[in-house]
C-alpha cells in the first residue's frame, strides 16, 4: 500500500547553517512549520545530544537567506511576499525579540551581499531606484543609514567585503554564462575592471582571509570551471593575471573562505554529485571528509575559529539537513534532523545514472528511479521531469515528489538534455537560440530509449516540468505528441514572445540572451513558442502557475488553458493567487500535488 502524498509533502528540511560569533550556535532555514523560517540550534560538543532548536520568525511568509553578524548576536533575514521575489531586509536578535526592518521598498527586489567584518555594516544590491537595473548599497545596520556607492546599468550584486572593509568585490551578470568583476573603493568610489574578457566567462570569487588575493573559480578559456586566483595587488598596474591549476574535468564552484585564514572550501560536481573539498591554505593538503551520504554536500560557513565547517546534506534518499564538520578530525555529524513524516528509510530510492545517446548521437545523462520490487521485464509507468533553467543540472537530491511516484510503481527519469550545467560550456551553448528545440529531441530520445530498453510502457510516458521546464513539456506535446499520454506544466513559457515582453524588467536582458531578442529574432521565437503549435497538443495537459509569478508571468499558463480549451483538448487549471514562481505555502503544494497524482493516475 503507497504511501499518500500528504507524508511526502510534510518531509521537512533544514539549511543554510550560519555560526554566531563564538562559534556556540547556529541559525539555519528549516520550513518545520510548512514554511521557511529561522530557528537556531546550540552547536553541542560531538557525542552529547544536539537540543531541539529555537524559532525565531514567525511569518506567514518564506524567509529566503540568514546570516550572522561577524561580532556581535544578531542576523540579518530577508523574505517576501506572495512569492513576488522583491526581498526586504530585516536585522533580528539573537534570541528573536526584536526584528528590525531595514528596507522599506515593497516593489523592490534587496539581495544580501555580506556583512562588513567588523559588523557595523552590510552591502546589497536593489533596484530601488530603477527597476531595470542593481545599484549597490552600504548600510549601516544600527543607524539603519544607507549609501548608494555603484549606480548600475545592469543586474549587478555584491560578492563580499574585503577583510579590511574598505573595497567591495562586485559583479555584473550579462546572462547566466557571462560574468564580470569589480573592485569598487568605498573610499574614493573608484571601480577597477579585474576581469576583462571577450566571449561568455563565468566567474565565482572570494577574498582570501588577508584580502590580498581572490580565489576564483572560472571557465575562462577552459570548457569547465577550473580554481584560480588572482593577485589583487597587481590592481594598481593593471588588470590582473589569473593564475590557474589543473582543470579537473567537472565544474568546480561554491568557494568558501575560512575568517580565521586556515581554509578554502569548494566543490567539485562530478556527473551532479558534490562533495566538499577543505583545503588548507597554510600548505594546500586536503582534509579528507569522513561519513557524509552521497548527492550532493556544500560548505555554507565555516565557524569564526576555523575548526569546524557548517554543511547542507542531501542526497536522494536523504532529506537536507544541516551537518557540521570537525576539521581537526574530518570527522561529520548531523546537527539536524529534520522529520520523514514516519516514512521509512527504506522505502527512498536511490537512483541509477544511465547515458543515451541522441537523435545527433550526443550523449545524454539522467538519473533513473525504479520503483521498489519492479521485475526484469516490468514495462513500467515513466514520468520523465526536466529541470529548469535552461542552465540548470538535476541533482541526487532528495525529491518529495519523485519519491512518491516511485513508491505508487511509476519510474522516475531525470534527464540533463543538452542546455544543462555541470558538463562542459560547449555542453550548455548547445540549445542556445536557434538550437532551442535540440534540447526538446533529448528529452524525446530518452523517452524512446526507455522503450526499446524494456523500462518503459510505451502507452504510459508522462512529462513534468516547471519554468523552462515547463516550457520544455509543453514543447514535447506539441513536437512529439505521439510519445506522451499526459503531461504537467508548472509555471513554464508558452510565448517566448509575450514572456520577455512581461517577465521581471531586472531579468529581461539575461534572458534575452539566452532564447534570443524579441526583435531580431521575433521569427525564431515565434517558431519555438509551444502556444504557435498548440493544436499538435492531444495529450491531457495540467497547468499549475502562481498568480505573483515575477519570472514567468501567469498570463503564460492562461494562454495555454485557452487554447486548450478552445480545442476541446482536457486540461486541469491550478492558479493560486498567493504564489510566485512555484509553490512555497505547504497548503498549496498539497492541494497541487495531491491532484497531479491523481490526474496522472486517470491518464497513465
Amino acid at each position: 500500500m503507497p504511501y499518500p502524498i500528504e507524508r511526502y509533502l510534510n518531509v521537512r528540511s533544514a539549511s543554510g547553517g550560519t555560526f554566531r560569533p563564538d562559534g556556540g550556535r547556529l541559525a539555519f532555514l528549516t520550513d518545520i512549520t510548512g514554511t521557511y523560517q529561522v530557528w537556531a540550534v546550540d552547536a553541542s560538543p560531538p557525542g552529547q545530544p544536539t537540543p531541539w532548536p529555537d524559532q525565531l520568525t514567525f511569518f506567514k511568509e518564506r524567509v529566503l537567506t540568514v546570516a550572522y553578524s561577524p561580532v556581535m548576536d544578531e542576523m540579518i533575514f530577508s523574505t517576501d511576499v506572495g512569492g513576488n521575489e522583491r526581498a526586504q531586509l530585516f536585522l533580528l536578535s539573537g534570541d528573536g525579540r526584536e526584528i528590525r526592518q531595514l528596507t522599506d521598498a515593497p516593489q523592490a527586489i534587496h539581495s544580501f551581499g555580506g556583512w562588513s567584518h567588523d559588523g557595523r555594516s552590510i552591502a546589497y544590491a536593489s533596484n530601488a531606484r530603477d527597476a531595470r537595473v542593481f545599484d549597490i548599497y552600504v548600510m549601516d545596520v544600527h543607524k539603519g543609514t544607507a549609501q548608494m556607492v555603484f549606480e548600475g546599468d545592469g543586474w549587478f550584486y555584491v560578492a563580499g567585503f574585503s577583510p579590511d572593509g574598505r573595497q567591495l568585490l562586485i559583479g555584473k551578470a550579462y546572462s547566466s554564462f557571462d560574468q564580470d568583476l569589480w573592485l569598487l573603493d568605498l573610499g574614493s568610489g573608484t571601480t577597477h575592471h579585474l576581469t576583462p574578457h571577450q566571449g561568455s566567462v563565468r566567474y565565482e570569487a572570494v577574498f582570501a582571509p588577508d584580502g590580498r588575493r581572490l580565489y576564483v573559480a572560472t571557465d575562462l578559456d577552459r570548457d569547465f570551471l577550473t580554481l584560480a586566483h588572482l593577485d589583487l595587488t597587481a590592481v594598481a598596474h593593471g588588470a590582473p593575471q589569473l593564475v590557474f591549476r589543473d582543470e579537473v574535468g567537472w565544474d568546480v564552484s561554491s568557494l568558501r573562505v575560512c575568517r580565521a585564514g586556515r581554509w578554502l572550501a569548494y566543490h567539485v560536481n562530478a556527473d551532479g554529485y558534490t562533495q566538499p573539498t577543505i583545503e588548507s591554505l597554510a600548505d594546500g593538503s586536503t582534509l579528507a571528509l569522513q561519513g557524509l551520504p552521497p548527492g550532493v554536500s556544500e560548505v555554507s560557513e565555516f565557524s569564526p575559529d576555523g575548526q569546524q565547517a557548517a554543511i547542507t546534506v542531501t542526497g536522494a534518499r536523504y532529506n537536507p539537513d544541516v551537518w557540521l564538520a570537525d576539521l581537526t578530525t574530518g570527522e561529520t555529524r548531523q546537527l539536524t534532523r529534520s522529520s520523514r513524516a514516519g516514512l521509512p528509510h527504506a522505502s527512498f530510492v536511490e537512483p541509477e545514472l544511465i547515458r543515451y545517446p541522441s537523435f545527433d548521437g550526443l550523449p545524454i545523462a539522467g538519473f533513473l528511479y525504479r520503483p521498489v520490487g519492479a521485475q526484469t521485464g516490468d514495462k513500467l509507468r515513466v514520468l520523465c521531469i526536466v529541470h529548469g533553467g535552461p542552465e540548470s543540472q538535476t541533482q541526487p537530491t532528495f525529491g518529495p515528489l519523485t519519491q512518491y511516484f516511485v513508491n505508487r510503481g511509476y519510474a522516475v527519469f531525470a534527464p540533463n538534455v543538452r542546455g544543462s550545467t555541470g558538463y562542459g560550456k560547449r555542453f550548455t551553448h548547445l540549445d542556445d537560440v536557434e538550437k532551442r528545440l535540440d534540447a526538446v529531441a533529448d528529452l524525446a530520445a530518452g523517452a524512446r530509449y526507455l522503450v526499446d530498453q524494456g523500462i518503459a510502457d510505451p502507452k504510459c510516458l508522462a512529462v513534468y516540468g516547471g519554468s523552462y521546464g515547463g516550457f520544455m513539456v509543453l514543447a514535447a506535446l506539441t513536437h512529439y505528441p505521439e510519445l506522451w499520454a499526459a503531461g504537467i506544466d508548472v509555471v513554464g513559457i508558452a510565448n517566448f514572445i509575450t514572456f520577455l515582453h512581461n517577465t521581471g524588467p531586472w531579468r529581461r536582458d539575461l534572458r534575452i540572451a539566452e532564447y534570443g531578442d524579441p526583435e531580431k529574432d521575433r521569427d525564431l521565437l515565434e517558431r519555438i513558442s509551444p502556444i504557435n503549435h498548440v493544436h499538435r497538443i492531444t495529450a491531457p495537459l495540467m497547468v499549475v502557475h502562481g498568480a505573483n509569478d515575477p519570472r514567468v508571468p501567469v498570463g503564460e499558463a492562461e494562454q495555454i488553458v485557452a487554447a486548450l480549451r478552445a480545442r476541446q483538448v482536457p486540461v486541469v487549471y491550478l492558479r493560486y493567487e498567493d504564489e510566485g514562481h512555484g509553490l512555497s505555502k505547504l497548503a498549496n503544494r498539497l492541494d497541487a500535488y495531491g491532484k497531479m497524482a491523481d490526474f496522472l493516475d486517470q491518464y497513465l
